[in-house]
């Protein structure tokens, strides 16, 4: 593990490159020795400042769920991030690109929990009797630490990713809540349109063949941190789309068909 004041030191980094909207060069590159659980320290002592803030944790994002995204990424399980109130924009409405430094945006689907959810034994089961109601969502995710150095072009590691929050930002709720029985949660399908063009489609068995396999996944994680998922919380699934590049001017709609759709546009 790096030392206690360096992990603080970079996480106050990240705060400020949040704010400025300013990219950071990539961590690893600064320190080859990082691990993951670097990067998810240097997450918790972010939070920690976020909430001096007054800002509250209103959820989780799990990321890197698909076979592709974890290849790519040299890693053999999902990451996860919390998603700060802050993070939330209403469906339908203009989104100010100034607030993000390279916004991307992905299809996901969002579980509302209904009753707290805690490892280490949580299983697929366990969430969806846990769940109030799945809700479509579309994730917007950002580069506080660029995706690319700015000099050498390498792509961040994993250990980078980790810490600017499993990269998300922003997060839009939509369509037409449903409970998690009620339907088939794989074969739940979106078209995602950018300026009226669709730019991506998917299922959403493209999660780990179930996103709430996503979900049980991340309580039991979190479990050895003394930590849970609550009553109330919104949980980020996974995409089950490729990012799709962003900024002003471009509105984006996501078409869940009988779920219903998210749509937003970037000014």
């Amino acid at each position: 593990m790096l030392p206690q004041s360096t992990l603080e030191a970079l996480a106050q980094e990240l705060y400020h490159a949040r704010k400025a909207r300013t990219p950071l060069r990539h961590f690893s590159a600064r320190h080859p020795e990082m691990t993951i659980a670097d990067g998810y320290a240097i997450q918790r002592e972010w939070v920690k400042l976020e909430q001096a803030d007054g800002r509250r944790i209103k959820g989780r994002k799990i990321g890197l769920t698909s076979r592709a995204m974890q290849l790519a990424s040299q890693i053999t399980e999902p990451d996860y991030a919390p998603l700060m109130d802050d993070m939330f924009f209403d469906n339908g409405t203009d989104i100010p690109a100034a607030r993000f430094i390279a916004p991307r945006v992905e299809v996901e689907l969002a579980f509302i929990l209904g009753k707290p959810l805690k490892g280490p034994e949580v299983t697929l089961f366990e969430v969806l009797s846990a769940t109030d109601y799945v809700v479509p969502a579309i994730e917007i995710i950002d580069a506080r630490i660029e995706q690319f150095d700015r000099e050498s072009g390498a792509p961040r590691k994993v250990f980078d990713t980790i810490s600017d929050f499993a990269a998300n930002a922003g997060v839009v709720l939509g369509g037409r809540p449903i409970k998690p029985m009620d339907v088939d949660l794989r074969w739940v399908g979106a078209l995602l349109h950018k300026n009226g063009v669709i730019e991506e489609t998917g299922l959403a068995a493209a999660v780990l063949n179930h996103p709430a396999t996503g979900v049980a996944w991340l309580a039991n994680k979190i479990a050895p941190h003394g930590e849970q998922l609550n009553a109330g919380d919104v949980v980020l699934a996974g995409s089950f789309t490729r990012p799709t590049p962003a900024k002003a001017g471009d509105a984006f709609h996501a078409d869940y068909g009988p779920l219903g759709s998210v749509s937003f546009r970037f000014v």
